[in-house]
């Protein structure tokens, strides 16, 4: 708070340059109006110096009022503010009565300097939430003299100087400063035949920042902050406050929450394939030959583990459809040649192992648009296909960290880059790889659909 004050302290008079006011926060009525030209009731005349215009006011019918124009600026220039000070040199004719300055719509004045010299005294009328209030000084400005007169507003707080002299200060009810667009600015008089003052004014001014009277007198001390101003910072450090409370009840919500959170089993659970799963929760990928389970939120699977065939000498493992391990099945001879469930051998006829027995195979070649010099027999086919035939694109399923490549007479899964193979069985068509630069990988499989038949170790 104390930083606050200061602040305010520093930067109160930012808008007073000197003894100059911002032209943003000022408007000069005379030279607003301008009476170059005259005005029935009216004449210049000399006046207390010769730095501005000066005017006699006549005991005569006047309308002395600013146009449309000027109107709309003053409304303007009173609107959210909350201080301001009326400035005016004047010249009353001894014993006389009049309003040197007026804002109003019909009979309400939002702010209206009246002298008496009947009465000896100075009048301000003003408006508070709807309602008129006035305020009455006593003190004699109809003597014939020069004065310089200053009203300042801030907040509730007014302030009456006459000639630099500061004769009165009260607190008072805030003036209403949102004045209705209607309002019409008057010099002089309160309306056409009413309030007419009688005598010369000079330096009319609406000045709006603190201390507009240092503009009139230059010599005298600055109230810094004004009243507007620590009104201002209450209003502040009230909105803060309430602020404050609003956060701290918030934060005292979350750490609730917090609490309840701590106190709570936070299971994490992990998605594969579109499924969730719960933590240590396990499932069988068969597609992928993979057994995996949920740890810590992170899936980690492992290829399924297949022990040693230990097929007999009238059998030789074999894949089976739908199975992720080989299994005994029966063996072929033919031939010399030991063949395994599904081996094609090509001899005049097409013949097929199946159950342990060699049997025709009737398979309609389809017509090949090369030459017989460019065609190939795959390995296990009983069809030519023509060279750089796509073998890859009948569907063989590579694992992970493998690839499709197309060799001479089948497809065969690859090692990706960064990969090598590890196990030492040879199988023409599958090829495990591991990781070569020490970070985690998997043993890579491959799934052959059919017509594929997949050819044992030998």
């Amino acid at each position: 708070v104390p930083m606050a004050i200061l602040s305010y302290v520093l930067l109160c008079n930012l808008r007073v340059l000197g003894f100059g006011i911002d032209p943003d926060y000022q408007i000069d009525i005379i030279n607003e109006l301008d009476f170059a030209n005259a005005t029935y009731g009216i004449t210049q005349v000399a006046g207390l110096h010769n730095n501005s215009k000066a005017f006699l006011f006549r005991d005569a019918g006047r309308a002395v009022h600013a146009p449309d124009h000027i109107n709309e600026k003053v409304v303007q220039l009173f609107r959210s503010k909350s201080e301001f000070t009326f400035l005016a040199s004047i010249q009353q004719k001894s014993s006389t009565s009049g309003v040197i300055f007026s804002i109003h719509e019909s009979e309400h004045s939002y702010f209206e300097l009246e002298s008496s010299g009947l009465r000896e005294e100075i009048r301000y009328h003003y408006r508070y939430k709807g309602k008129p209030r006035s305020e009455s000084f006593p003190y004699r400005l109809a003597d014939g003299q020069w004065h310089k007169i200053a009203l300042s507003i801030s907040a509730t707080h007014l302030q009456l100087h006459v000639d630099c002299n500061r004769i009165y200060e009260r607190v008072i009810d805030p003036p209403q400063m949102d004045l209705t667009p209607s309002s019409g600015v008057w010099l002089g008089q309160h309306s056409h035949k009413h309030g007419l003052f009688k005598g010369t004014i000079q330096d009319v001014k609406l000045i709006f920042a603190p201390n507009g009277y240092i503009t009139q007198c230059p010599n005298l001390n600055r109230t810094c902050p004004t009243c507007s101003d620590f009104l201002s910072l209450v209003q502040g450090i009230m909105d803060l406050q309430e602020l404050l409370a609003k956060m701290t009840l918030k934060l005292n919500y979350a750490e609730s929450r917090l609490t309840q959170l701590e106190g709570c089993h936070c299971e994490r659970t992990c998605s594969a394939n579109g499924v969730v799963y719960r933590d240590k929760e396990l499932w069988l990928e068969p597609e992928n030959c993979r057994n995996c389970g949920c740890k810590n939120g992170v899936a980690e699977c492992r290829r399924i583990f297949c022990p040693p065939a230990n097929c007999s000498e009238d059998s030789l493992p074999v894949h089976v459809e739908g199975t992720c391990c080989k299994k005994c099945r029966p063996k072929c001879t033919y031939m010399d040649q030991s063949l395994s469930e599904g081996q094609r051998l090509l001899a005049k006829r097409c013949r097929e192992c199946k159950n342990g027995v060699m049997v025709k195979v009737t398979e309609n070649c389809s017509a090949l648009n090369c030459t017989l010099r460019e065609q190939i027999l795959p390995d296990n086919r009983c069809c030519n296909v023509c060279k750089g035939y796509d073998f890859c694109a009948e569907g063989l399923i590579c694992g992970e960290n493998s690839e499709c490549k197309n060799r001479n007479t089948r497809a065969e899964c690859e090692c990706k880059s960064g990969f090598k193979q590890i196990t030492s069985v040879k199988m023409k068509l599958c090829k495990t790889c591991q990781c070569l630069f020490m970070v985690i990988c998997y043993i890579s499989y491959a799934l052959y659909p059919q017509p594929f038949h997949l050819l044992d170790a030998s």
